[in-house]
């Protein structure tokens, strides 16, 4: 098992130094075991390259089949003794879903699978999924490397502002946005300028106005009439049935993005995380 797991770093990183680091264990150790591993299968599963490791083409059809292997053992092992010392349920996802659309939804889960502990991590930039994490909820394409994704939402681009601010300055056509200030939200590549440039009202400054980092305090800013935020609809949903936002104007743009469920390609997922993925899907396609 330890020549497995010393592979399967080793491949990750295709690096034996930083598979040492993980492993807790020698470049050396770590150097051996893959020797050992080899000579037991008689092939070579690395070869050098002038900037480091690479895969030989048994080592790339060997490596998902020990993943695999690594995978369903550590589900098969808690299945069985996990209750002794259950862990949570690891989720990394986007502040803004779990702001706006999973926290208001939750406690319908936890009446359901009150055993199953929740450990959400937000992050504001997509990045790899961490081997540590059991899904992530990912806003983009759904197109992702080395992952499986599976869609929950279907959003148009939708301007948003409070009562109180359209009540001051009515905005009847979105050239009316030229009088307002814009709320943006850094990272979207569908941001004003692509909903402006849709709607034929391009001459409105796109650039202009209040920048922020997350959706959550665009939309916060918006709420308190700093200006008029451009929100993916999925999100607004309930702020917008209390009245706490308002949809200035007619025109819906579909968003090409979405947000999704992602998991590793191929990982088997705990009872646990298979629970929140089949309730987290029903919920979504309501």
């Amino acid at each position: 098992m330890n020549w497995l797991r010393a592979f399967e770093v080793s491949a990750r990183y295709l690096n034996f130094t930083h598979a040492a680091e993980e492993l807790h264990l020698t470049q050396g150790a770590v150097s051996q075991q893959i020797r050992h591993l080899e000579s037991q299968l008689g092939v070579a599963l690395f070869k050098r390259l002038p900037r480091g490791l690479g895969l030989t083409e048994e080592g790339q059809s060997y490596l998902p089949v020990v993943q695999d292997a690594i995978s369903r053992l550590a589900v098969g092992t808690n299945e069985i003794f996990g209750q002794r010392q259950r862990r949570p349920l690891k989720v990394r996802g986007s502040l803004s879903f779990l702001h706006f659309w999973l926290a208001p939804r939750l406690a319908d889960f936890r009446r359901s699978h009150p055993q199953v502990d929740i450990r959400y991590i937000s992050n504001l930039w997509v990045k790899e999924l961490d081997a540590e994490d059991d899904l992530e909820i990912r806003w983009g394409s759904g197109q992702w490397a080395g992952v499986e994704a599976q869609r929950l939402t279907r959003d148009v681009l939708v301007p948003v502002c409070a009562p109180a601010l359209l009540a001051g300055c009515p905005l009847r056509d979105p050239r009316d946005l030229a009088r307002v200030p814009l709320l943006h939200v850094l990272g979207y590549e569908e941001g004003w300028g692509y909903w402006l440039e849709r709607v034929g009202a391009d001459q409105v400054d796109s650039s202009s106005g209040l920048q922020f980092d997350t959706l959550v305090s665009t939309l916060r800013m918006a709420e308190l009439g700093l200006g008029v935020a451009l929100a993916r609809s999925s999100l607004v949903e309930e702020l917008l049935q209390e009245g706490r936002l308002v949809a200035p104007f007619a025109q819906r743009i579909e968003a090409s993005e979405s947000f999704f469920l992602v998991r590793g390609l191929g990982e088997a997922l705990s009872p646990d995380a298979q629970a929140f993925s089949h309730w987290l899907v029903a919920m979504a396609h309501r």
